[in-house]
């Protein structure tokens, strides 16, 4: 028995002496970009000659195949992987995952899209080297950079979101909102279990994550124009970003998942009553009909509103929207049971109207969050993107790419 057996440690069988372990890898999240990954990976193969380097692409499932297009690239090097994610979509949870998923000392995240500049790799991983630093970003906003040809309410957009970014990260950043950046394993290490995975912005997640500041450095590059597909920024886009800076000021406190789950419920005790009162008089409707017809119509909005913002990395669509939605109805009624018994409860044991009815709304509100969570907007029950058409579709098959960011 060797020493290492004895002393109850697990013995690390050496490295072959032929190979060199990956120094860099390039995690790319990406959704519907057939039509750029071979481009991408011709271009960071010119990039980082003499760097010993792996791509990993992380992909929520496109059903344009370009996971099985990366994976036929796979086959032809071995420093091509594929991460393929069935039932859940994300920026920032993509590159989590591509993260954990290599092994490298160092780990370059970019877009898909070929907007980044791949060229500037090599700086960048011979920057955080020589300076020990834990991250280098790629910025548009110091001299060097740009942001191309974007329209000005893109930039008034771009500008208006870094300026909220500054609430939750107080380092000095010219572009936080950058989704092109290389960190050192330990500093991400450090930072993953404080991670939300929210939104589409995991350079702010990180900073605003790591227990200590980190040391950085900004290395400018030009943002390129898009030529295949089209972009993802959009009101939900945004909506996911408030959700993230939301995250981080108060998620330690209250999940924001249920902070969202509970202004929408706000939002349906208004339409409750919006409708019992057109309901009863408009259309003359008998109380109690009317009453019942306002339940399902706030319930039916909750659970749509829901599906779109709170959960909207999980949400249901085809036949899974239709049993959520049923399940919906049902949990929200035992919700609605508990909510009067605890009232009635309390109200007998301090005859306080208000408290015995704050307490059953609470008691409510969190038996629906929590039963909605497990049982409704569950990882696995998300249908799969629809393929609209083979997985086995030629390169230069044409399909709408969608990148994922809020640059």
């Amino acid at each position: 028995m060797n020493d290492a057996a004895h002393c109850g440690r697990e013995e690390v069988p050496a490295v072959h002496p032929g190979l060199r372990p990956v120094e860099l890898a390039v995690v790319i999240p990406t959704l519907n970009e057939r039509d750029n990954i071979a481009a991408l990976v011709d271009r960071l193969d010119t990039a980082l000659t003499g760097i010993r380097w792996e791509a990993v692409f992380v992909d929520d499932d496109s059903p344009d195949g370009t996971a099985d297009l990366v994976r036929e690239l796979g086959q032809r090097g071995s420093n091509i992987r594929c991460v393929q994610r069935l039932g859940r979509r994300g920026l920032s949870s993509a590159c989590i995952e591509g993260i954990l998923a290599c092994s490298a000392p160092f780990i370059a995240v970019m877009d898909g899209d070929l907007q980044h500049d791949e060229a500037l790799l090599p700086r960048m991983l011979a920057t955080i080297k020589e300076r020990h630093l834990d991250i280098v970003v790629g910025t548009r906003y110091t001299a060097g950079g740009s942001v191309g040809d974007w329209q000005k309410s893109r930039v008034l957009i771009s500008s208006l979101a870094s300026r909220l970014a500054r609430v939750v990260v107080k380092t000095e950043l010219s572009d936080p909102l950058s989704g092109f950046f290389i960190i050192e394993r330990g500093a991400f290490g450090a930072a993953m279990r404080e991670l939300s995975g929210q939104g589409f912005k995991i350079l702010i997640d990180i900073f605003a994550s790591s227990p200590r500041p980190l040391a950085f450095a900004e290395l400018p590059f030009h943002f390129r124009r898009r030529v295949n597909g089209e972009s993802k920024l959009d009101a939900l886009v945004a909506w996911e970003y408030l959700t993230l800076l939301l995250d981080k000021l108060a998620g330690h406190i209250i999940p924001v998942r249920f902070l969202l789950f509970t202004m929408i419920g706000s939002l349906g005790v208004v339409t409750h009553l919006a409708t019992l009162w057109l309901a009863v008089y408009p259309f003359g409707i008998g109380f109690a009909a009317g009453q019942t017809v306002a339940t399902v119509v706030a319930m039916t909005s909750n659970f749509f509103l829901n599906n779109l913002f709170t959960y909207r990395d999980k949400r249901l669509c085809g036949g899974a929207l239709v049993t959520g939605l049923l399940s919906f109805y049902a949990v929200c009624g035992i919700g609605a049971a508990a909510n009067v018994g605890i009232a009635a409860h309390l109200f007998d044991g301090n005859r306080s109207w208000w408290l015995a009815g704050l307490g059953g709304a609470a008691i409510g509100a969190v038996w629906n969050y929590a039963v909605s969570s497990v049982f409704i907007w569950r990882s696995r029950m998300a249908a799969p993107a629809r393929r609209s058409q083979s997985t086995t579709a030629p390169a230069n098959a044409k399909s709408p790419g969608l990148t994922y960011a809020l640059d």
